[in-house]
């Protein structure tokens, strides 16, 4: 996973293992300022079930303002806008 930091946005792209598509990924969020990312290949027997689990500083982020986009190539980027600094 690459992460990279702004005033405004945290962005991580993942490359997701060969032969999962944007249907098998489920992304949430969690109690804590945590987002959770699990993806899951139903059809195969082995390398099927992956799990990310991320948790940001407290009040850093706005759960209301992550997007996820999936790109070619199978990488999945994930833009959680952060909170303004008080």
């Amino acid at each position: 996973m690459h992460i990279s930091s702004s005033t405004s946005e945290h962005t991580l792209g993942i490359c997701l293992p060969i032969g999962i598509k944007s249907e098998m990924v489920t992304i949430s969020t969690a109690k804590g300022d945590k987002l959770k990312i699990v993806a899951d290949a139903w059809h195969l027997e082995v390398d099927c079930h992956f799990e990310w689990e991320i948790v940001f500083a407290p009040c850093d982020v706005d759960i209301t303002r992550i997007r996820a986009i999936f790109e070619d190539g199978g990488v999945l980027t994930i833009h959680a806008g952060r909170r303004p600094l008080e």
